[in-house]
């Protein structure tokens, strides 16, 4: 018996490492597939574009393609007339730029095909793909930050942060927002913090896809001791790629210069009595309802702590308004 025990616990390591081992290929295994996938897709695009360029096909001709492969490839799914399109459409969206085609074997064909379909600009499409790789959204969660506009609201309205921020964690610009969006909360118009902190731990799943990937949760109402008093943070996540402790500080109103000078506090607290050797310092995070940002600047400007302030919004936004916006944005650009 005492053997027994006394090998369970390596016994189990060794199956949790064969475990990984069928987990990793099987990975490898759907990214060479899809890989493979992609890339026929491409070369079936290019080869009905140049047909059709050298005015030797017509549409009716992908037609009978169509017909053709369905009858003589019986169990053959997704190549359709509809389909057959959409892949010369995909190659001559992006045959001349070679740094995005790199990108395009790294999603499943369904995540290509709704960047391609629901992005305008070509800086939009590239900034979709990078972020679904990156974050590897979901088609769903891709669906979601579509309709949310964040290409647009990224453009239009950059991230506001602390000079400290740049100087100590520059890739940090690439990892917040300047809105985060909490429609999934369904929270009343008069909704108050409690609301909105109970609201964002019921959903923590929801809201931490949201912030983005490496993000993970460590507490709410986290505890600081400083002197003989105890304060609480209301939420505290860590970064993996930062290397460091994330506090969110959430004002269900609009932003105060003042309220700036607590979380400072508790990025002192933090750093102090939380955070280990190896860590970088605390960032922190001040989620508001609104915020007028020539108020922002003016209050980051000075400021001695690596903070940003960010905005929360519980509907998703009129995303032609901002596309409006985004095109008076870069006409705007292009006359300077």
């Amino acid at each position: 018996m005492n053997d027994l025990s006394s090998t369970a616990p390596s016994i189990g390591a060794s199956f949790n490492e064969i475990t990984q081992l069928i987990i990793t290929a099987r990975q490898r295994a759907v990214q060479a597939v899809n890989t493979e996938l992609i890339e026929l897709h491409w070369q079936v695009g290019a080869y009905i574009s140049r047909k059709i360029e050298a005015a030797e096909w017509g549409d009716g001709v992908v037609a009978q393609l169509a017909t053709h492969l369905a009858l003589t490839q019986p169990g053959l799914r997704g190549f359709t007339q509809r389909n057959l399109f959409r892949m010369r459409q995909f190659y001559e969206t992006y045959k001349d730029d070679a740094i995005v085609t790199a990108l395009l074997s790294q999603l499943p064909w369904t995540q290509n095909l709704i960047i391609l379909n629901q992005s305008k600009r070509p800086e939009e499409r590239e900034f979709y793909l990078r972020m679904a790789i990156q974050e590897k959204w979901s088609s769903r969660e891709l669906e979601r930050q579509l309709k949310a506009a964040l290409f647009e609201r990224s453009v239009i309205s950059p991230l506001k942060v602390s000079p400290l921020v740049r100087q100590m964690h520059p890739e940090a610009m690439s990892v917040f927002k300047d809105t985060y969006m909490v429609e999934f909360l369904d929270l009343a118009h008069g909704h108050v913090e409690a609301d909105l902190h109970g609201g964002l731990l019921r959903r923590l799943r929801d809201f931490l896809i949201e912030l983005g990937r490496d993000f993970c949760f460590i507490g709410s109402q986290y505890p600081l001791q400083v002197g003989g008093r105890d304060f609480a943070l209301d939420l505290l996540f860590f970064h993996r790629g930062l290397n460091c402790l994330v506090a969110i500080e959430l004002k269900v109103g609009r932003f105060e210069p003042e309220y700036l000078g607590k979380l400072d506090f508790y990025l002192e607290a933090l750093d102090r009595n939380v955070r280990k050797p190896h860590e970088n310092p605390a960032l922190g995070v001040l989620l508001c309802a609104s915020k007028d940002d020539e108020v922002v600047e003016y209050a980051l400007n000075r400021s001695l702590s690596p903070a940003l302030i960010a905005e929360y919004q519980t509907q998703l936004p009129d995303k032609k308004l901002l596309q409006a916006k985004l095109h008076e944005f870069y006409a705007l650009n292009a006359d300077e």
